[in-house]
């Protein structure tokens, strides 16, 4: 790594370039200085490696600055120990200690920050995670959400100027990981300090991350926003059951007679299932390729609330019958995927710039 000098730092809080011997991890990433930034990639791709490397629990070979400090240099001799990094790590597992209870294990944290750290309150803490009721439980009785939680808690009351996060609801049951994701959600909502988040779950980033990073054999193959990378047809997002695109939205209205809520986006809007929040509230909405269909003509009356104007924008083949097909909708342009079938593109005569309708069949809000 020939350049030891700090990188420019405005609005970033870490850069990292590093070469890990052991896995061939190449890469250079950017951290923003809020908000979630989202480690993609599968088994094996280098998502886990970076975030130990981050925390200074692994050393590979390269420069590291973080808030404006040097981290790591190798040309220079420095190397930053994980102690003085300021950096939350929750694991897989929860890793409390099981000889003390919840409040202890939390007071544990506070005692052992750094002392220059300037932690969140206990209360406040305790509040966003909503645990108030655990603080008296041993850890045996605990569920697996709410060991998560408070090793969250526990992380941030360590008080981090990073927080990273490595697959943690991968240990969960569906239920566990529907219970704690509002939590997640508010976490990237109300914490002013960068989360990393990793995970192999497109479902978990496309609801959390504000920056996404694609990983690959240990090399970052793309990075944007969730709404630019998982609408791109040359990048993984866009195969699977589990293809679609996340649209920022504004609350609209609420239906109480018909149990309906409008979600407004520019250039458009969503019909979907009554929601609680409040009126102006921002809401993440993912819209999957499968719930999407196409029509040249507008449909006129429908079952189906949801039908936008556009244009396709690019197509591509997956498999041996279906394609994909990336529109554009709204007077935005806002990005939608479509997967269909061959035959349907062939009978329709679907190529880039048709004008097209694209009827949502349905909408999960994320």
């Amino acid at each position: 790594m020939s350049n030891s000098e700090p990188p420019d730092l405005a609005g970033i809080a870490l850069s990292l370039r590093v070469v890990y011997s052991g896995f061939s991890l190449d890469a250079e990433l950017s951290i923003a200085a809020s908000g979630v930034t989202a480690l993609f990639g599968t088994s094996g791709s280098g998502k886990t490696t970076c975030l130990r490397l981050l925390a200074g629990l692994e050393r590979g070979r390269g420069t590291l600055h973080a808030f404006g400090e040097c981290w790591q240099d190798d040309q220079r001799g420095l190397f930053i120990p994980t102690h003085q990094r300021a950096v939350g790590y929750v694991f897989q597992e929860a890793s409390l200690f099981p000889h003390l209870n919840v409040r202890e294990n939390l007071h544990y944290a506070r005692v052992r920050k750094r002392p220059a750290g300037r932690a969140p309150s206990f209360d406040s803490v305790v509040a966003l995670l909503g645990i108030e009721p655990l603080l008296r439980r041993t850890t045996d009785r605990l569920s697996g959400g709410e060991r998560q939680r408070v090793a969250i808690a526990r992380a941030l009351l360590s008080a981090p100027r990073l927080l990273l996060m490595d697959e943690p609801l991968s240990a969960l049951d569906e239920a566990r990981k529907a219970e704690l994701f509002p939590y997640l959600e508010r976490l990237r909502r109300e914490l002013s300090i960068p989360i990393v988040y990793v995970s192999h779950s497109l479902d978990e980033v496309a609801r959390l991350a504000d920056r996404l990073v694609l990983l690959d054999n240990g090399r970052v193959t793309a990075a944007g926003s969730p709404s630019e990378l998982l609408s791109r047809l040359d990048l993984p997002f866009a195969s699977g059951e589990q293809s679609g695109v996340v649209i920022e939205t504004q609350v609209a209205l609420h239906d109480d007679i018909d149990g309906l809520t409008r979600l407004d986006f520019e250039g458009g809007a969503l019909w979907l299932s009554r929601l609680s929040l409040p009126v102006g509230s921002r809401a993440r909405v993912r819209v999957l390729a499968r719930d999407v269909s196409l029509a040249m003509n507008h449909p006129g009356p429908s079952s189906i609330l949801n039908v936008l104007s556009g244009y396709v924008t690019a197509l591509s083949d997956e498999g041996p019958s279906r394609v994909n097909v990336r529109l554009v909708v709204g007077t935005a342009n806002t990005p939608l995927l479509a997967c269909i079938t061959r035959r349907s593109r062939d009978a329709l005569g679907l190529a880039p710039g048709s004008a097209i309708h694209a009827q949502v069949k349905s909408v999960a809000l994320t």
